[in-house]
């Protein structure tokens, strides 16, 4: 489970508004026909008030009027959940009150407050100040009202005095009534793309997306402050999500950091030092390790299984914890880490040679925007070293040396190496595309049907590649007691239907070898003998093929169209009848281009069927010119998987004439 908290500056700012998330990512648009059911909920005011201080402190109030429309409404809002940092933020909830549809009020006290860790670090003492503080309310009921204040406060964050947030309005049209309001040190200009003052050494940038309705300032010298508001009726038309210039961004971001090298350098210090104590500590476990260690890269292997394997990851948001490293003792010891302590760990680790960095990806158009820790999605480590470079990704705990998961491949990402002197490196890089080894996929199908029509096969599977890590990961989440139902969903996906009755699968831990997948399965009146003929396709996974691209407008350049990594598929069937059976099998296809390679084989003897289909990926892209070359391709193979093999079991052979 991935958390969703708001932690430090700007995380912290977004878990109060309990009713503005549920309104933004729960709910769907309402709609004007009052032919329509009505939404469960509407909030009828949303404000929000933050205020940052030059040291990097804030304070956030919301204040949230709910109108509850019915049971799916009352069930959304019994409870009222706050996730935040113990070691830096506080969360007040002075002001819960319901206001009853028949009349009356009442007011939850104080007591009715639970304070508890994060349900995802209930079994990690180490980030138990991850927390959730929550109010239940019983005995919602439709037509009652809501009101509530939470109060959130921030101080003395691991990266003050520096600060962030950002904020986008509701779109849904849940919100009737939305202000915002941002209090702010120094005497500041909003603007879309270039920096604001400075003030205190600090370099605030103010992004507005959405023109503010108010704009107003105070003080003057050091103690000057600027406040920028936003009253969003709705009635209001807003402006598309994030429209900067082509960037996808929210409507609000205030970042003090006034580079990506600024906030790499503020990360870098917060990082600890390499002690003797650290490096004693590892190779104590890394002897425990008893792996065959003679070479550097043995070693930096060795290091990757022990981290990535022996400490459980605990899938904490990367900034949640300030970026604080505990000591590698500390780590072992507990016996699990963040993937961001996984990552440090194996930069201390690597041979210098192997020039490691630790890596972040922030998103697509990342280096082209506001530089904020809050976009921060994933951390990596890089080696760049040698003639190959190698990304890992300690946090999978099964991923093979070298493969990450595929949407992060060839993606820019922040270079983040922090030195024991003071010094840093940092730069943006591009993750290699290439996996460490040529991805394929094999798929055998041994099969009977009986003369009943039920069918029995026994499916197996040998992997590498993308669809590997998929399956070592999901068999490794799931207790052995229910992999039957893993094993009955990787079933459906390649299109087989009926009752898997076992299972087995190689140790998902085990990634010096391609993964092993082994199931059976059984399908009663898979055919119906007495029609005639009997016609069933082919048991065979479908190949599954990108989507030919749509069509371009008038004057609109073609995109490439992506393949995605060169992968072998090859995929076999044998297939047992009743004696006597006759077959018909349809003729094989042959396709061959530059980008791609398709086959397949059909056959019959001795009452046996067999089927092959092979298809080869050899490039990542193709220009997208040749969309009319590819729809052919395309059409070809499908064409061949539509195909169907004609059974005529031996009672009706013995009907039929012979021919003259």
């Amino acid at each position: 489970m991935v958390l969703g908290p708001a932690f430090g500056q700007e995380d912290g700012q977004k878990p109060a508004d309990a009713g503005e998330k549920t309104a933004k990512e729960k709910v769907a648009a309402p709609d004007k026909s009052a032919s329509k059911p009505e939404l469960p909920f509407q909030i009828q005011l949303l404000e929000s008030h933050i205020r940052f201080e030059v040291n990097g402190d804030s304070r956030k109030e919301v204040h949230t009027i709910v109108k509850i429309n019915n049971v799916l409404g009352a069930h959304e809002f019994a409870r009222l959940s706050f996730d935040y940092n113990r070691a830096f933020q506080q969360v007040e909830i002075p002001l819960v009150r319901v206001s009853h549809a028949n009349g009356g009020t009442s007011e939850l006290l104080p007591s009715a407050v639970v304070d508890a860790p994060n349900p995802a670090v209930e079994k990690y003492p180490a980030y138990q100040d991850v927390r959730v503080k929550s109010v239940r309310i019983l005995g919602l009921a439709d037509g009652d009202t809501i009101e509530y204040r939470v109060i959130t406060t921030t101080t003395k964050h691991p990266l003050a005095p520096d600060f962030w947030v950002e904020h986008t309005f509701d779109r849904s049209g849940q919100v009737l009534e939305e202000d915002y309001e941002l209090d702010l040190p120094g005497n500041l200009t909003s603007t879309s793309r270039e920096r604001a003052a400075v003030w205190d050494g600090l370099k605030p940038v103010v992004f507005v997306g959405v023109p503010t309705t108010t704009f107003e300032r105070s003080g003057s010298g050091s103690s000057e402050r600027s406040r920028f508001g936003w009253k969003i009726g709705s009635e209001r038309k807003l402006p598309r999500i994030g429209a900067d210039e082509g960037l996808l961004t929210p409507d609000v971001i205030v970042s003090s950091f006034w580079s990506w090298d600024d906030l790499a350098r503020k990360i870098g210090g917060v990082y600890p030092k390499w002690t003797d104590a650290d490096r004693g500590e590892f190779e104590k476990q890394l002897h425990s390790m008893k792996d065959a260690i003679s070479t550097p890269e043995e070693r930096l292997r060795a290091s990757y299984r022990m981290i990535s394997q022996k400490l459980t990851t605990v899938e904490l948001p990367i900034a949640s914890m300030g970026f604080r490293i505990r000591p590698t003792k500390e780590i072992f010891d507990s016996g699990y880490a963040s993937p961001n302590e996984k990552c440090y760990l194996l930069y201390r680790l690597a041979n210098p040679e192997s020039r490691p960095d630790i890596v972040f990806y922030a998103g697509e158009n990342a280096a082209e925007t506001y530089p904020r820790p809050s976009m921060f999605q994933k951390v990596f480590l890089l080696l760049r070293g040698g003639n190959k470079e190698v990304s890992l990704d300690p946090s999978q705990e099964v991923a093979p040396y070298g493969v990450i998961p595929a949407q992060y491949r060839g993606k820019r990402v922040l270079g983040l190496s922090p030195q024991d002197a003071g010094d840093y490196a940092y730069y943006w890089v591009i993750l290699p595309e290439d996996s460490p080894f040529h991805a394929r996929q094999h798929v055998k199908v041994a099969a009977e049907l009986g003369g009943e029509g039920n069918l029995t096969a026994k499916v197996s599977y040998v992997l590498r590649g993308d669809n590997e890590l998929l399956l070592r990961v999901a068999f490794h989440q799931t207790p052995k007691e229910k992999w039957k139902d893993v094993a009955g969903l990787l079933a459906i996906s390649d299109g087989f239907r009926g009752q898997v009755t076992s299972v087995n699968v190689s140790d998902p831990m085990e990634t010096k070898d391609p993964f092993t997948v082994e199931y059976e399965i059984t399908q009663a009146k898979f055919v119906d003998w007495s029609k005639k003929p009997v016609r069933i396709p082919a048991l065979l996974p479908q190949i599954g093929l990108p989507d030919p691209p749509a069509k371009t407008a008038a004057g609109e350049a073609a995109h490439a169209i992506e393949l995605g990594t060169p992968l072998d598929v090859d995929t076999q069937m044998t297939l047992k009848l009743p004696v006597g059976t006759t077959v018909q099998t349809p003729a094989g296809t042959s396709v061959e281009r530059d980008y791609a390679k398709f086959t397949s084989k059909y056959g019959a003897a001795a009452n046996t069927v067999t089927a092959s289909r092979r298809v080869n990926f050899l490039l990542r892209e193709i220009p997208g010119d040749r969309a009319m070359d590819y729809n052919a391709f395309v059409r070809a193979v499908q064409s061949d998987q539509a195909q169907n093999i004609t059974l005529v079991p031996a009672e009706d052979e013995a009907k039929t004439p012979p021919k003259k």
